[in-house]
């Protein structure tokens, strides 16, 4: 397991961070850091982010990773502004195959047994399960999880605070992204207090959490 994989699995959280504003991105950071969650998910789904994931990474005690990578092209522009894994919605070979040429840590989005296959031939064993909620929760997890028993998996995708407990206590979960943290209104409102009494929150639920990975459970 890489520094990044080891990381993430003792944050055991990834905040999903959709920004406009590249103003915002490195007080978001810093908020985000302030309530003990030093990493975050910028997505490619606006035009600044980009230079927002150059601003956060600017601190180099976040660790970031770019989301939404759709293109091979995406990894080259998400390396140089600093992120450090990348992470896909649906599983793309081309994707892979340029994260794994850089050398980066990449966690492609599957949501059936066959995109998991898929990701095992190409090498991968840690996936984003998207859209974890949508499509079936934990039930989903613990259906695909004994085909699958050397995958670990980072649900993302409408799960929400009160649901990480359960979702961490599942032993081939390595960590939860929620877009809840860091919701846009409070970024876009400045709201970086609010912001970091939410990860607060969440990390303070993490850390109670049964570690379902050492204990088995």
């Amino acid at each position: 397991m890489t520094d990044i994989l080891k990381a993430i699995g003792a944050l055991r959280l990834v905040p999903v961070i959709v920004i406009d504003e590249e103003e915002n991105a490195y007080p978001l950071a810093q908020a985000l850091k302030a309530g003990g969650l030093p990493c975050a998910e910028v997505t490619f789904r606006t035009a600044a982010a980009e230079r927002c994931i150059r601003a956060m990474a600017s601190d180099p005690e976040i660790l970031l990773g770019a989301g939404t990578v759709l293109r091979p092209e995406q990894v080259d522009r998400a390396l140089e502004a600093g992120a450090r894994y990348i992470v896909t919605p649906g599983f793309s070979a081309g994707v892979v195959r340029a994260c794994q040429a850089n050398s980066v840590p990449v966690f492609p989005g599957v949501a059936t047994a066959t995109e998991m296959q898929m990701a095992l031939e190409a090498g991968i064993e840690v996936v984003k399960v998207f859209p974890a909620e949508a499509l079936g929760g934990l039930a989903l997890l613990k259906a695909l999880a004994p085909p699958f028993s050397m995958m670990r998996f980072i649900p993302t995708g409408g799960i929400s605070v009160s649901q990480l407990a359960d979702y961490l206590a599942f032993p081939p979960v390595l960590a939860v992204g929620g877009s809840w943290i860091a919701p846009k209104a409070l970024i876009a409102g400045h709201h970086f207090d609010q912001i970091t009494e939410l990860a607060s929150q969440a990390v303070a639920i993490c850390q109670a959490a049964p570690d379902g990975a050492a204990t088995g459970q």
